[in-house]
């Protein structure tokens, strides 16, 4: 789906309002809960269910969107809740939002792929810094897609860092029913 495509789903009643609502993924929340609160940046942030668990948990957070739609819901969200988010309107398959090298305590790429984008986020972390990537897979019998990768695809991209946490199959996150791949795994102090 474009960025249109998503507009439309967040402007109307073909996202449910559960959907809008629902609770942080699970595996960002068991992640975070560990590390010392700092900046962290959710990619693709949706309505912003991650940004704003985060941010309530005392992190600075950047959270970027391509829709303006969810970017607004989230920002609705965080003044009724009193929280402070920096929220960023960006194509980020146009590379219109720059991550600086060395710059985040953490970042969070859940359920979306672009695989341009996890080497940036790669490279944006601060040294001991974790990143958080949650893709879809193609099912047995399925091609991988633009969408999905196949599967053991997503965990070879982490050559020479830190494995926390590995896992593909079903995903524990009510709000997805698709098989997944997770990755939570931190930069290394040197990179090679």
């Amino acid at each position: 789906m474009d960025i249109r495509g998503w507009d439309e789903r967040y402007r109307t009643a073909a996202r449910p309002k559960e959907d809008l609502e629902a609770a942080p993924v699970p595996l960002l929340m068991r992640t975070a809960v560990d590390l010392s609160p700092g900046k962290a940046l959710d990619l693709a942030c949706g309505a912003g269910r991650n940004a704003l668990w985060l941010a309530s948990c005392d992190w600075t957070v950047t959270a970027v969107d391509g829709s303006t739609a969810a970017i607004e819901i989230l920002r609705q969200r965080a003044s009724e809740r009193g929280l402070k988010i920096d929220s960023r309107v960006a194509n980020l398959e146009r590379g219109e939002f720059k991550i600086g090298p060395s710059s985040w305590d953490l970042i969070a790429i859940c359920y979306y792929l672009q695989l341009n984008l996890i080497e940036s986020a790669k490279e944006a972390l601060k040294p001991g810094g974790v990143l958080i990537v949650i893709v879809h897979v193609a099912e047995p019998g399925e091609q991988p897609t633009a969408h999905r990768l196949r599967p053991g695809e997503l965990l070879t991209r982490f050559g020479g860092w830190e494995i926390l946490h590995s896992f593909e199959g079903q995903p524990e996150d009510a709000a997805h029913r698709r098989a997944v791949a997770e990755v939570v795994a931190r930069r290394p102090a040197r990179l090679f």
